[in-house]
């Protein structure tokens, strides 16, 4: 699979640490530079009929479909795609108007994943987004409109500016616009961020852990009540929606990324990172060099990735591949560290699976670490 970071938005997220600039005067040399190199690297992936390829960033959106379409075309240059190829673009609700979305409806994009955030204006003032409520309803509606039936929105909860009632009816606006898969986090205070500012400054107050959770499991249960899966902690889909490009993440998989920032895996023991810098980024991959970190995976480094991504999930992690992939020293250290949590419940083990009962899926992050090799 492949990731392709886009490095642009409109305006800056309150809550927003992710590498992106709100400055366009590079964006024509940025998007030769994605395809060069797409060129430099496609020999890293060993599968060239790949199955999930995924805009993030950023925001893809404020492209125009004619460059998002180059892109692909790009893509095609050197990989053959699955007949049944996820192709998701993230977007933003106010980028999603009638013209854009007719071009975007004869391209192969096939998933749409939209940063909707909250249907709430209050929620998406504190946010800083694009977006207002009314136009977080109407994208959907429109996409729907040009047959971009398979959505995933964004929503965020445990907002100061929310409470538990706005939280239900923003789930509850999620189910009548008949929407396929959500994708839900807890807000979050990352630093350097203008949320955490407010916060140290007073001008908001923080979110509430105890909130988060009582909306946490509400929403689980409503959506498991709706016809969803709760297949990953912060993701839920209808039965054919299911990410395919998270799920191979989860699954650790292979994946290539390409664009500043970007992460790639080679599936065993290489992980590499690009430089988040885009002026840099370009003035490398100009010059043919790859402008990238690498890191060598040690044993205890794949164990610890194992745990952290396989217990946020409904697979767990299969215990047979601890046995088959890992020393004894670590196969003995995790049941030595697994005993007293099968005891009290926060773990069980089904058909030699690992995994976290759901119940205490909100503290799944603080379970896993707990397991960590160090």
């Amino acid at each position: 699979m492949i990731y392709l970071h886009i490095p642009f938005c409109k305006q800056k997220c309150s809550y927003c640490n992710f590498h992106f600039s709100t400055s366009f005067s590079l964006k024509d040399e940025m998007l030769l530079a994605i395809k060069k190199e797409i060129g430099l690297r496609h020999q890293e992936l060993e599968n060239k009929t790949i199955k999930s390829l995924y805009f993030g960033g950023g925001t893809p959106s404020v492209l125009t479909v004619d460059e998002i379409k180059s892109l692909i075309d790009e893509f095609q240059k050197y990989f053959s795609f699955d007949e049944n190829i996820e192709i998701t673009l993230e977007s933003n609700p106010d980028d999603l108007n009638k013209n854009f979305l007719k071009e975007l409806s004869q391209t192969e994009i096939n998933r749409l994943s939209i940063g909707t955030q909250s249907f709430f204006d209050e929620d998406l003032k504190l946010m800083n987004r694009a977006h207002n409520a009314s136009e977080a309803e109407s994208s959907i509606k429109r996409a729907q409109d040009f047959g971009l039936e398979n959505i995933s929105i964004d929503l965020i909860y445990g907002s100061p500016t929310s409470n538990f009632e706005i939280w239900k009816d923003n789930l509850n606006k999620t189910i009548e616009l008949q929407v396929p898969h959500v994708s839900s986090y807890a807000l979050t205070v990352e630093p350097k961020t203008a949320l955490e500012k407010w916060i140290e400054n007073g001008k908001v107050s923080s979110p509430e852990e105890a909130e988060q959770n009582q909306e946490f499991y509400y929403m689980s249960d409503f959506l498991k009540d709706n016809g969803f899966d709760h297949y990953e902690i912060s993701n839920f889909g209808k039965p054919g929606f299911h990410s395919k490009h998270n799920s191979a993440y989860w699954k650790s998989e292979p994946y290539l990324g390409i664009g500043p920032s970007a992460h790639s895996y080679n599936g065993n023991l290489e992980r590499s990172w690009n430089i988040a810098n885009n002026p840099l980024y370009i003035k490398n991959i100009n010059q043919n060099i790859i402008p990238k970190e690498t890191e060598i995976l040690s044993e205890k480094d794949r164990f610890n990735e194992m745990m952290m991504i396989g217990l946020r999930t409904i697979w767990g992690v299969d215990l047979n591949k601890i046995n088959q992939n890992f020393s004894s020293e670590i196969i003995d250290y995790l049941h030595k560290e697994i005993n007293l949590k099968l005891e009290s419940g926060i773990l069980k083990i089904e058909d030699n699976h690992l995994l976290i009962p759901e119940k205490h899926w909100f503290l799944a992050d603080g379970i896993a670490s707990d397991l960590f090799m160090v």
